[in-house]
């Protein structure tokens, strides 16, 4: 296992000064806030700062006093430069700091040297880490056990995405994407989990990972920085990641888990687990995929099965995902962070499986660099066949800002290769053919990454269900 490097800010008795540059990101400036708390002295610069981080910052003392990078905040006083995505390798407050050889960490580089004395539980895969880690949060809070996190949303009962205290444990979300602009690694090699856990994998970030054998590579490292004799649980059911783990030989414990035991009665999931039953609000395989994962972690730490699923009776998901937004007698909207080709398909089965005797209405935006690519669209053949109307949209305005040629809608017809499948890219168009269609004995699944090109989809579900 390659050894992370390391700091001895945890040594100091006086305050730990800490810079951000492009604090204004959405965990950047969580990560901010929470230091602050915890009694570190904190600065940071930023040259645009939007909602909801501007009034975050503003509210804990944080807000840069001008926007802009400022070359005369970084000083040899400082213990550590935290380095945001938005960052580039020009900005000048970056080049004073490597020109005083200051410490420089991208943010999971720094999330680990704040938990290299606890317990670190890393959720990875493709798909399901936020709903997964925002899982055994809930439980765990529910257990009253302390615990520090990081999440890529924010959920219910939790004030931050991120929380850096003195708890001996930290359920951290792994994500697959690059650390920043100096460190173009996965941001999940930098985190050294004793639990780990990997929910599946499904090529993703074409931009970044040109191959399937490459995307592949990210998930075969990560293995290989879990702690000795730490614990693995993956799902089991996904064979691309099964052969992963069968043939990984180091001395790590294994624990592969699949969809468990559970029923649907009136629209409502019930499960099996460690021989009790328990009722949920969360509904769909893949849901259910996670659960397990879930149950699993939090048993490794003394969680037991009755409490468990006491707690997850109450849980109602992650913001925007399978996100009830309305519903009346003979309908619901619901919103879902799908975007990914296998996300797309499991979403869709699972309204569909939950609702079998509604027609179920599709709406996928295409938002992201892979989703706009047209060699990448054969990746989505079949992922909508399940919805009873379907429609993908993406805007011109996605396209220019991306700097991607025109997307035909005859190559989004034949790759999604779904009969009867409408194809829209103007807003206006979209919200007309959302009004014009019927709703009765229906649901109507919203899936994007994205916001429609600025379409008011609460107000609108609020009217169908009014």
């Amino acid at each position: 296992m390659q050894i992370p490097k390391v700091w001895n800010i945890l040594a100091k008795t006086e305050p730990v000064k800490v810079h951000f540059i492009a604090i204004g990101g959405s965990v950047m400036h969580q990560l901010a806030i929470a230091l602050k708390r915890k009694g570190y002295q904190v600065t940071g610069s930023d040259d645009e700062i939007f909602e909801p981080a501007s009034s975050n910052l503003a509210k804990e003392g944080l807000h840069p006093q001008h926007l802009g990078w400022h070359p005369e905040l970084i000083d040899n006083q400082l213990d550590a430069i935290i380095l945001g995505m938005h960052a580039r390798n020009d900005n000048p407050e970056l080049i004073k700091g490597k020109e005083l050889n200051l410490p420089i960490y991208s943010f999971p580089e720094y999330i680990y040297q704040e938990s290299r004395s606890k317990t670190r539980i890393v959720v990875g895969g493709s798909h399901g880490k936020t709903t997964t880690t925002a899982m055994i949060m809930h439980v765990l809070k529910a257990a009253g056990k302390d615990f520090d996190w990081l999440v890529g949303a924010k959920l219910e009962g939790f004030d931050q995405s991120v929380q850096i205290t003195d708890a001996p444990l930290i359920v951290c979300e792994g994500d697959e994407y690059p650390a920043s602009v100096i460190e173009k690694r996965p941001k999940f090699h930098f985190l050294f989990p004793q639990v780990a856990i990997l929910t599946g994998i499904a090529w993703d970030h074409i931009n970044v990972f040109p191959t399937f054998n490459n995307y592949l590579d990210q998930f075969r490292i990560f293995l290989e920085k879990i702690e000795p004799g730490g614990l693995l649980i993956y799902n089991e059911t996904d064979t691309t990641l099964k052969s992963l783990v069968d043939a990984f030989s180091e001395p790590i414990h294994k624990i592969g888990y699949t969809i468990p035991v559970h029923s649907i009665r009136n629209g409502e999931t019930h499960v099996q687990l460690g021989g009790k039953d328990g009722s949920l609000k969360i509904f769909g395989d893949h849901n259910l995929l996670n659960l397990n994962a879930a149950y699993l972690v939090c048993a490794s730490l003394g969680v037991s099965a009755e409490d468990f699923l006491l707690a997850m009776f109450d849980f109602k998901g992650a913001s925007k995902r399978l996100e009830l937004l309305a519903k009346k007698r003979d309908r619901s909207i619901f919103r879902d962070f799908a975007h990914a080709p296998s996300k797309v398909r499991a979403s869709i089965h699972a309204v569909k499986q939950q609702f079998p005797e509604r027609k179920l209405i599709a709406v996928l935006e295409l938002h992201t660099f892979s989703s706009l690519n047209k060699d990448f669209l054969k990746e989505y053949h079949g992922a909508m066949e399940e919805a009873d109307l379907s429609l993908v949209f993406y805007s011109k305005h996605a396209l220019e800002l991306k700097k991607m040629p025109e997307l035909p809608a005859d190559l989004v017809r034949e790759g999604f290769g779904k009969k009867g499948l409408e194809v829209i890219n103007e807003k206006a168009a979209l919200e007309d053919w959302l009004q014009k269609q019927s709703y009765e004995n229906a649901n109507l699944l919203l899936m994007s990454s994205g916001n429609y090109d600025g379409l008011d989809i609460l107000t609108f579900a609020r009217q169908l269900t009014g």
